[in-house]
């Protein structure tokens, strides 16, 4: 199976990638805000950071659209307890694109 075009949208800003399924897509991009999280060493910055993540990620796919809800956690209190940034996904209902 090939990648595909996905468009990944956080309300104030939508960027285009590519890859091959809905939750892989937005498990990618918050890997990527996470790292940037733990490899910034200065405080503000961090704060700055932290207070930006997004909350709710939307992957806009050729015909379907999956909305997830990102709970985000400074100190992991469940599998990954000792780790730093931990999220979790919430899948929101499905949403049909008619254009």
């Amino acid at each position: 199976m090939g990648k595909r075009k996905f468009v990944i949208d956080l309300g104030k800003e939508k960027i285009e990638v590519e890859g091959h399924q809905h939750k892989n897509v937005a498990i990618k991009f918050l890997m990527k805000k996470r790292r940037s999280l733990l490899m910034t060493r200065d405080k503000e910055k961090v704060e700055k950071l932290y207070a930006e993540v997004p909350q709710i990620i939307s992957i806009i796919g050729g015909h379907l659209t999956k909305a997830y809800k990102v709970n985000w956690e400074r100190e992991g209190t469940t599998e990954f307890q000792g780790s730093r940034f931990v999220f979790t996904l919430t899948d929101l209902p499905n949403q049909e694109i008619t254009a």
